[in-house]
Parts: structure tokens; sequence; C-alpha cells
């Protein structure tokens, strides 16, 4: 029997396309809202294997942006304030008020920065799973934009879908019935339009928050090796942490770190949501 793609979550209509959200988890507990990097192809399945650890103690809410998941695939402009404002609206129209402690990972650090500038009172805290922070982009020149994005263009030309840190596939606490819908959307999602517009306002969406004012809330940071990011990843890591206050856990692996290391993961989160 031929499988075909259904969705786990709702659909929530937001300017008239679908946008997937997943949600799991009692509702009078601490709200944790997972923010995906850029390019995950499936994130309600991406962060399976971190928040089936927390599901018991929080309220567990996966948005998947357009383009990502199950959610429609078209041109919003991919401005940063668009891409809040769209996941507020998600969010109120569930009628799931906050505060959250936002989870995000990769590139999504930068919409979790923006969500605290925009709506300060909708933040409690944020847990960083190597996320970026809008100075981590300081060296990037539209030069290397322009190669990144026809490095994209040619892996989906050539149906390249499976490259460890830009379209990991992780299967480790799914079952088989996820595995072949995390198949199907990789296979759907992988180096889409929405991720290739991304791409191209990235340097203005990190200017656009670097600008918008320095935050302050309770903040836990975890990071990479760097060996899969950037070269200024771990220095950046340890300025944001600074600034924010924040503790900062590293370890020896990987961008997708909540693949490696969700069980030190959900322990720390425990811990610092239990304080905060």
């Amino acid at each position: 029997m031929k499988t075909i793609l259904k969705c786990n979550g709702e659909m929530v209509n937001i300017d008239n396309h679908n946008m997937h959200v997943y949600r799991a988890g009692e509702k009078n507990n601490p709200t944790l809202v997972f923010m995906s990097g850029s390019g995950t192809a499936s994130p309600v399945y991406d962060f399976k294997i971190l928040y089936d650890k927390l599901v018991n103690n929080f309220r567990i809410i996966v948005i998947e942006k357009f383009g990502y998941g199950y959610s429609d695939i078209f041109d919003y402009g991919f401005n940063i304030d668009t891409v809040v404002k769209q996941e507020k609206q998600a969010l109120d129209s569930l009628n799931e008020p906050g505060p959250y402690i936002l989870v995000p990972h990769s590139m999504s650090g930068l919409e979790a920065i923006r969500w605290k500038q925009l709506y300060p009172e909708k933040v409690k805290g944020i847990i960083g799973l190597d996320m970026a922070t809008p100075t981590a982009y300081k060296n990037w020149s539209n030069a290397v934009i322009e190669k990144k994005i026809k490095s994209m263009r040619l892996y989906r030309k050539l149906k390249i879908q499976n490259i460890p840190f830009l379209c990991p596939v992780n299967k480790i606490s799914l079952s088989k019935e996820e595995v072949k819908q995390q198949r199907l959307l990789i296979k759907r999602n992988a180096f889409n339009d929405c991720f290739i517009g991304e791409a191209k306002e990235v340097l203005k969406n990190a200017e656009i928050v670097e600008n918008g004012g320095e935050i302050e809330c309770p903040t836990l940071l975890f990071s990479s090796d760097g060996k899969q990011t950037m070269k200024n990843w771990l220095s950046e890591q340890n300025r944001f942490a600074k600034t924010m206050k924040a503790d900062l856990i590293c370890f020896n692996c990987g961008h997708y770190i909540h693949h490696y290391k969700s069980d030190e993961i959900g322990s720390e989160i425990m811990k610092f949501v239990n304080k905060i």
C-alpha cells in the first residue's frame, strides 16, 4: 500500500495557507515551543527524540513554518517579522496564550530573539539548541549566500536529499510509520523554495534582529563543537551566553545536538525550567 502524507498535528489557516502545528502534553504545564533550523524537512519528527523525554512534564508545541514539515510551500516574503507574526497567529488561533519557553535550533535562534523583542511578555525563557545569533553572520557575505543557494539548487536538481548536517535523517524514537512520513517529507521539502528564500534574506534578518535591541530573559544554551557550522561559532556562543548571563553547555558532537545528546539536554532542561 502506498504511503501518503498524513500529519500528526493540526492545520491552522494563516494568510490563506495551511501551517502545521503539533501539540502534546498537559496544557497547565510549562510550554516549550520548538523552532527548527534552516532546511529541517520534518521538524515534528526531527525533535521527537528530545520532546518524547519531556512530554510528561511540559506542554510540547512544534511549529512547522511554511515550507517545513506538513505546512504549505509558498513565497511569503521571508522577512523575520513576518515569520514571527505568523507563528504568533498560529499559537493564538489554537488558544495557546503562553508565556512560552522557546527552544530554537540553529537559524531559528534569530526568530527566538525577535520574539522576545516584539512580544516580550510572551517569552518566559529561551533554550538554545546550537542556536544562531545575529552577530554569528557577521563574517558572511552576499557571495557566500549565493554560493550556498547555488548548492541548494544543485542538490534539488540532482535529487540529493540525504546530507547528514543539512538534511539529517533521525530514526531514533520514531515508529515505522513516522519513518515513512519523514522520508516522504524529506522528498517533498528538501531544498525547496522556502529554504532558498530564507537563505536570501538571512543577512537582512540578522541585521533586523541585531538592531532590535538587547533582550533579557532566563536562557540556557547548548552548543555543538562548531565543526558543521561557522568558524566563529564557539566564540559567538560564548559571547551570547555572557550577554544573556546564561549557562552554556558544550558538547563534542554535530550541529543537530538533540540527535546526539537528548538525554543530557532533557535533564538540563528540567533543571533549568524548575529554577525560572
